[in-house]
């Protein structure tokens, strides 16, 4: 009977299904071990919108000492925060995360001086910096501020036809000033004219494509201040004379860099890169793609960054300076000296041919120990400006010169990543098919096919 019962087909599909559900328990469980022991993601997305940049690995990676991430919210919102700073605590053993009820502790509450649910305040020894917003470039920014200690200023000069930073025309610095805010620097504005004098709290001094001539005091106040240590960008468009738009040859200031082993050529630059007809940029743009291995540029491999109406660069190591090429054109660019014409085109007749240098940084010894000076040259300041600032690489290549003249090299890496916008355009030829397609023809063939089953099977 015992054996009867033991071949009994009911019994041997209860054996199986009590085998099969031991053995998916048994995975169960060894995977919530393993997803307890050792917390591991993948992050799906075309940009890695999910995975924390390269400049929070470093900031992180490189830490001495222990940090603690304060988290205020309310109990509804907590996993919005542990989404992000999770991440945070599994880049490092030495940083800790603290949630916070805001609701349940208001003693942490008022002595962390929180005025809203949903901050994050990054504790590093004895300093505490609160993150201006809660994402990756406000809470890394917490941290860095908390890292580096004191206020780095960028001041931008105007009084000679430059870029203003309150401008947010296409051709002002709106977004350039927001970015460097994001990156923890002060922005003001200054005026050479007013008093030849270049600012004490100034970490960056920026010469944002001026169209008129500087006067050589303004010149005497720069050379000094970077020959005393300082730090500069210059960004010098072409001396072109179109009608109403003209930019003067600044001979003044051209001499100054001259001086220092860079010569800024009276010049437009014409690229016919093939990958600029790609991404719609004409010859007036040229394309850069290679980099040299300058640290600005060392992490800009496979990013694309444009320059609207260039001129080229000559470089050379001065008595006191050494220079170094960023980048250069294609080798399908050339020079054109017809600065006055509004008809610009290639002559390979007449026009000499590249690759030309567009950008070179520099250091100055200044023969004190710690007081370096140093600059960088670009043949262009529309490439920082509010019409270009955003294409591809232009934001980066702007934040890690930021970096680099300001002595934080660590920091210099691609940024947070912007969320990615991925519509489909469609005309409105495409969006009747495409909703003719989904409403009619596909639910028309599926009742077609349900009608002719049942007349088969009838």
């Amino acid at each position: 009977m015992s054996r009867e019962w033991l071949r009994a087909r009911q019994t041997k599909y209860v054996a199986y299904a009590t085998t099969y559900i031991l053995i998916i328990l048994a995975v169960l469980v060894f995977a919530n071990y393993l997803a307890n022991r050792y917390n591991k993601s993948f992050d799906a997305t075309a940009n890695k919108q999910f995975t924390l940049s390269d400049q929070t690995a470093k900031a992180i990676h490189d830490l001495k000492q222990d940090v603690t991430i304060q988290y205020f919210d309310e109990p509804s919102h907590m996993q919005a925060g542990k989404d992000l700073l999770d991440r945070y605590a599994n880049l490092s053993p030495k940083v800790h995360v603290q949630y916070i009820d805001a609701y349940k502790n208001p003693g942490l509450v008022k002595a962390a001086n929180v005025t809203h649910t949903g901050t994050a305040i990054v504790e590093l020894g004895s300093k505490q910096e609160e993150a201006r917003s809660f994402d990756e470039t406000g809470v890394t920014g917490a941290l860095v501020r908390a890292l580096k200690g004191g206020e780095r200023t960028v001041c931008v000069v105007e009084g000679s036809g430059e870029h203003r930073v309150d401008d947010s025309s296409p051709e002002g610095l709106s977004d350039f000033q927001n970015s460097v805010q994001k990156d923890n620097y002060k922005v003001k504005s200054i005026s050479l004219l007013q008093k030849a004098e270049v600012p004490s709290d100034c970490t960056v001094l920026v010469v944002a494509g001026p169209t008129g001539d500087y006067v050589q005091p303004e010149v005497d106040a720069i050379k000094k201040y970077v020959e005393a240590g300082g730090r500069a960008l210059f960004m010098l468009d072409p001396p072109l004379k179109l009608g109403r738009k003209e930019i003067s040859d600044n001979t003044s200031l051209d001499d100054l860099l001259a001086g220092w082993g860079i010569t800024v050529d009276k010049d437009l630059l014409l690229d016919a890169n093939p990958l600029s007809q790609l991404v719609g940029l004409d010859a007036t743009v040229p394309l850069v793609t290679n980099y040299e291995s300058q640290p600005i540029v060392s992490d800009l491999q496979g990013k694309a960054t444009g320059f609207p109406l260039s001129r080229s660069l000559q470089i050379k190591n001065g008595d006191k300076t050494t220079v170094s090429r960023l980048f250069s054109t294609s080798n399908d660019s050339f020079a054109t000296n017809n600065l006055s014409s509004a008809e610009i085109r290639i002559d390979p007749n007449k026009d000499k041919r590249g690759p030309f240098t567009l950008a070179a940084a520099a250091t100055y010894n200044t023969g004190k120990p710690g007081a370096q000076g140093r600059f960088v040259v670009v043949g262009n300041s529309t490439w920082a400006d509010n019409s270009f600032l955003r294409f591809n690489g232009n934001r980066n290549l702007m934040l890690n010169t930021m970096n680099w003249l300001s002595s934080d090299e660590d920091l210099i890496s691609i940024r947070p990543k912007e969320p990615e916008d991925r519509r489909i355009l469609l005309t409105r030829a495409q969006f009747l098919m495409l909703r003719s397609v989904s409403q009619f023809f596909l639910p028309l063939v599926v009742v077609l096919g349900g009608v002719m089953v049942w007349f088969r099977r009838r």
